[in-house]
């Protein structure tokens, strides 16, 4: 284990790449500037400020996502949000290659994200393997170019009422550049410090203008990734069926990956009351992962083609389409109107090299196409609104509209000899993930319509109060409604509180309800082939699986805003989200009973099952605390940010094993301790974050510390024994970069985790004989320092 202290001394001299824009000592502070700016997240009003605002959210402009020093979206969020956690899994599947974010520790996908206001589509990928955010399929944030990003709201509310399904833990929402002339060219070079895991990244955005007031602003970005690997060599007897001594086989770290993202943005008016708008994202990410090394004495191998082992490796190669098109203006009775239609889609396809299937012997092959995943989704909205005088201090904001949406998975096989068995082994499919069988295929639909209704105003010069309400119909679960009351109150100029009240839901997603596939998990050790069946299998019928349900939210804020003094803002926000009937995937049902069971009903060779159910209920607490302060000096200014946030979730129900189950197996767990830990103390109880930027001149200084929280991952079913639990101690990472600016031109030197920080080592036991010393739940990963150059020349 390596620490690294700091001293308070230090803490304070801290500055953090922080949720504000970078500002020269000649123009406002920052803060007061992102205080000031207009929200379009979470209400419908047309002026509604930040500081202002009836609910907590961040506004993180370019400048303080580009100075957390990665190329990375979602790094840059969790590194500029204490509610965010964005662990760096390893050896886990596609989920390596798209990897899952959680705010205030709920599921990945209870966050909705949203582009320019319109829904983003989520991934095809469903995470089913042990990280956090096992059982989500949520949206991949790294598809979203960070050249073609303005900035981004992050609204720490539930929100259904207004948004609809996912919004339960909150709203990103990705605002893309819009100017009309102006524009970027960056180029990044960097590299771990334990000479591994270099990235370049080359990006350019140009606006243009069209017409008097139109513009389009195009983005482009590419970069290459390499490998990282933190694993050591084996320790213990050798023997045929095991790695050999003093060599480093095995790969944990992060995924070698190429990506290519481009991005346009525009708007061009067609009356003098009307315009037309449309936004595209094309994105498609290269990504090389790996599995567990198969040595050359194991069962799973053929000595005559792998000698020495082999290790397994998975190319993944997703592409993201987005594309949003509407109209929007004020028609003569003052009515805004906007009409739009949005398509996202994802494909994902799986490439497994480096590998074999031991059931065709000799002359197996070493490559497979294993399949495809892809998500579609059709949006077409109108959204109108009204200004309502009734008298009191302000006008009152009537926003109604309806949605209709249409949701699309597909599940395409694999190449016949991916998922095949042969007559040399009862071990069908190419090692490590065989590939997808017809049976797993298929094509899968839904539609639902939604209407909505919303109240916002000043109701006096002190109180502003909110209430939305939302119904939804969807073709497979039926329907659903949703409220919302949002208020706020200023007891002066320096002190408001602010508090609301809301019930949220999630559909759950088509990939949860149909995603079927076997793959490779070692379990205490053990590799078991497991099946992830689809609730509609029979196999999965007979194992107590039923349809799934809308996952059913109550969400309580209360928070308390200040501003004591010019240029200082701190905010706490307290809050209580109670989730029932929690889409989760089963354990991996492993016992005897049930393994003799599949294999005698059509599912040969392999280990074990497992199937998506509402299986609990939760309740999550916490607070977020949310300080910033711009100090004016003399000749030059400091902007200085503090972040917390305290979380904890507890397992409120747990259903009881279905009849069908038990009359296959009495002893089995459907949901046992190791998922439970997941949910309860897999991720950091709390983060705090310090920091701010010096500017001065032509320099601008930046610093951020963080320090993550203890988590805890737990070993084995067996409550009996927790000899193999274990918590990893809280760790501190520190960030500083240097930008000098010289006419046109930026350039940045900077160093991510300076201080060279991991996270404790695991257990021996829980290594795999040495072989993986770090956790894949770590919060900030374990690769160490990264160290990094950039060059930006803007006109």
């Amino acid at each position: 284990m390596r620490r690294n202290p700091l001293s308070l001394a230090l803490l304070a001299a801290l500055a953090t790449a922080p949720v504000h824009a970078q500002s020269t000592p000649q123009e406002e502070g920052a803060e007061t500037k992102v205080l000031d700016s207009i929200i379009v997240t979470g209400t419908r009003v047309a002026d509604r400020t930040a500081a202002e605002s009836l609910a907590p959210i961040d506004i993180l402009t370019v400048e303080a996502l580009t100075a957390t020093g990665t190329p990375e979206l979602a790094t840059a969020l969790a590194r500029a949000l204490p509610s965010l956690n964005f662990p760096r899994p390893a050896i886990n599947d596609g989920t390596d290659a798209v990897r899952p974010a959680q705010l205030r520790g709920l599921s990945p996908d209870h966050v909705l994200v949203l582009v320019n206001g319109k829904r983003y589509h989520s991934g095809s990928l469903v995470n089913v393997n042990g990280s956090q955010g096992r059982s989500s399929s949520p949206v991949d944030l790294n598809t979203i170019p960070m050249s073609a990003i303005e900035r981004v709201e992050v609204l720490r509310d539930g929100a259904s009422a207004q948004y609809g399904s996912d919004a339960i833990a909150g709203v990103i929402n990705i605002v893309l550049k819009g100017s009309r002339s102006g524009g970027s060219l960056n180029a990044r070079h960097g590299q771990y410090s334990a000479g591994d895991g270099a990235i370049s990244q080359f990006g350019a955005d140009a606006g243009f203008a069209i017409g008097e007031d139109g513009f389009i602003h195009f983005s482009a970005q590419v970069g290459d990734q390499e490998q990282t690997n933190r694993a050591r060599p084996f320790i213990g007897t050798p023997s045929p069926t095991t790695p050999p001594l003093g060599v480093v086989v095995q790969r944990q770290g992060d995924p070698a990956v190429e990506f290519g993202s481009f991005t346009y943005n525009g708007e061009v008016a067609f009356s003098d009351t009307f315009s037309i708008y449309s936004t595209g994202i094309y994105t498609e990410r290269d990504s090389l992962s790996n599995g567990f090394f198969r040595p050359a004495g194991d069962a799973r191998n053929i000595p005559s083609i792998y000698p020495n082992g082999f290790l397994p490796q998975i190319n993944n190669v997703s592409t993201d389409k987005h594309l949003g098109v509407g109209v929007r203006g004020t028609m003569a009775n003052g009515t805004s109107v906007d009409v739009s239609y949005t398509y996202g889609s994802n494909e994902l396809t799986f490439d497994i090299l480096n590998t074999l299937n031991r059931s065709l012997g000799p002359t197996s092959p070493t490559e497979f196409y294993a399949g495809l995943l892809s998500v579609e989704q059709d949006v077409f909205n109108v959204d109108l609104s009204n200004q309502l005088d009734w008298g009191m201090a302000y006008p009152v904001t009537l926003s109604y509209g309806l949605e209709w949406r249409q949701d699309a998975f597909r599940q395409g096989p694999g190449e016949p000899l991916s998922y095949a068995l042969g007559t040399f082994a009862n071990l069908p499919g190419s090692q490590v993930f065989p590939g997808f069988k017809p049976s797993d295929g298929g094509n899968f639909d839904r539609q639902n319509v939604s209407l909505y209704a919303g109240l916002e105003g000043d109701v006096t010069e002190q109180l502003s109060l909110g209430v939305a309400a939302r119904y939804e119909d969807y073709s497979d679960f039926g329907t659903t409604s949703n409220w919302k009351l949002s208020s706020r109150y200023a007891f002066s100029e320096t002190v408001a509180l602010r508090a609301t009240v809301s019930t949220g839901f999630r559909a759950p997603s088509l990939q949860q309800q149909f995603f079927q596939s076997t793959a490779t998990n070692f379990i205490g050790g053990v590799p078991f082939d497991i099946v992830t069946f689809r609730v509609t299998n029979p196999a999965a019928i007979a194992l107590g699986a039923e349809p799934l349900r809308p996952e059913e939210s109550t969400n309580i804020s209360l928070g308390l805003v200040l501003q004591p003094a010019d240029g200082l803002y701190v905010t706490i926000d307290a809050y209580q989200i109670e989730v029932d009937d929690r889409i989760t995937l089963s354990e991996n049902l492993t016992s005897t009973a049930v393994r003799n069971f599949l294999n005698a009903n059509g599912f040969p060779g392999v280990g074990g099952g497992r199937y998506f159910t509402n299986a609990i209920d939760t309740t999550t607490r916490g607070v977020d605390v949310v300080g910033t302060y711009a100090w004016q000096l003399e000749n030059s200014q400091l902007d200085l940010t503090l972040g917390y946030n305290y979380n904890k979730t507890e397992i409120d129900r747990i259903a009881a094993n279905p009849a069908a189950l038990n009359a296959i197996d009495p002893t089995a767990l459907r949901f046992g301790r190791v998922e439970l830990g997941r949910f309860e103390v897999g991720s950091p109880r709390d983060k705090f974050q310090l920091g701010g930027v010096y500017n001065v001149g032509n320099w601008s200084l930046a610093a951020n510390a963080t320090r993550y929280g203890e988590f805890t991952v737990l070993f084995g079913n067996n409550p009996a024994d927790t000899s193999r639990d274990q918590t990893y101690g809280a760790e501190w990472t520190l960030d500083l970069s240097g930008t000098y600016k010289l006419g046109s031109w930026a350039f940045t030197l900077g160093a991510d985790n300076v201080l060279d920080s991991y996270p404790d080592e695991v257990l021996f036991a829980n290594s795999t004989s040495g072989q993986l010393p770090y956790s894949g739940s770590s919060p900030f990963g374990f690769n160490g320092a990264y160290l990094y150059a950039n060059a930006k020349y803007s006109w």
